[in-house]
């Protein structure tokens, strides 16, 4: 069985025919935002209709991380090594410290409530990018079914003076987000508002050194399915979810190969002893492969 797929021959150099798809776990409703915490060696990812938050060690076990995790999505670490979380239940973005303590980072814009953040990366200079799309709020399967205040637009938060604003304002959704290597460039997926004709595309927007943006050209389109979820590797190479797997996108947008996965993937991150394994949540389950590739987040 093969689980990759080339388009262009530079795919073969990435990947690694004795390393296979693994599933690590499976059991769950819908998981989403993994993340790896290498200096305590594990894997936290949501397992969103269930309300809870997971672990995945090494040895195979999965224990609760938390639980109730407000119906929590997508999460990252900031540059101090401290979880940052979307909550679908309580429509707000959070930041669990070392201690355990959790403080809220933003649950509002504009005097109204956000709608259900979804995905969130940080930059180096500390600042928190999140997207705010309506699914959270559209049943009560992730979260809590509730009237739309907002748009769904991009966000920036400022933990240095507390501000939010509102940094791209134009799509359907926003789902997945992720910084080019040298975080000149932040790519934005756009699935829209579940219906027939919805863009499936993701978006890339020219970062300044005051973190404004410009540009948001398509810089490619999934197929099939949507891009929920992506990181990028030290070369700035972009993995995206898909409906059959895991696309590897060239800088340039040009589709270099697929992992195939059995399940509908989600969300995935770089971890492991190198950033060298690509951890995958799919729907019911957890995969992971090891690639000739290292993963560029931080920390």
């Amino acid at each position: 069985m093969s689980f990759f797929e080339t388009y262009e021959p530079v795919f073969d150099s990435f990947v690694l025919g004795n390393a296979p798809v693994k599933r690590l776990a499976t059991g769950f409703d819908w998981v989403e935002g993994p993340v790896w915490f290498g200096d305590a060696g594990c894997l936290l990812f949501s397992d969103i209709p269930n309300d809870r938050i997971l672990r995945w060690m090494p040895d195979g076990s999965v224990s609760t991380y938390r639980a109730p995790s407000n119906y929590a999505n997508g999460h990252t670490r900031d540059r101090q090594g401290r979880l940052v979380s979307c909550e679908h239940g309580t429509r707000r973005v959070t930041r669990t410290g070392h201690d355990g303590r959790v403080t809220v980072l933003a649950d509002a814009y504009d005097g109204r409530r956000l709608n259900s953040p979804n995905d969130v990366v940080v930059k180096s200079d500390g600042t928190i990018w999140f997207t705010d799309p309506h699914y959270g709020i559209m049943t009560d399967y992730e979260g809590f079914r509730a009237e739309q205040e907002l748009p769904c637009n991009v966000y920036r938060i400022d933990p240095a003076h507390g501000t939010v604003e509102a940094v791209a304002t134009d799509f359907n959704c926003p789902n997945g987000l992720a910084f080019s290597p040298d975080e000149t460039r932040l790519y934005v997926a756009d699935t829209g508002r579940m219906f027939r004709d919805d863009p499936t595309h993701i978006r890339a927007f020219d970062v300044a050194d005051d973190g404004g943006l410009s540009g948001g050209e398509v810089f490619h389109v999934i197929e099939p399915g949507a891009a929920d979820g992506f990181r990028c590797d030290t070369d700035g190479n972009l993995w995206s979810s898909a409906a059959d797997g895991v696309h590897c996108i060239d800088p340039g947008g040009t589709l270099l190969g697929r992992i195939l996965v059995p399940e509908l993937v989600s969300n995935l991150c770089f971890g492991g002893r190198a950033k060298h394994r690509l951890f995958i949540t799919a729907t019911t389950s957890v995969y992971s492969v090891i690639l000739n590739r290292r993963g560029c987040q931080s920390p």
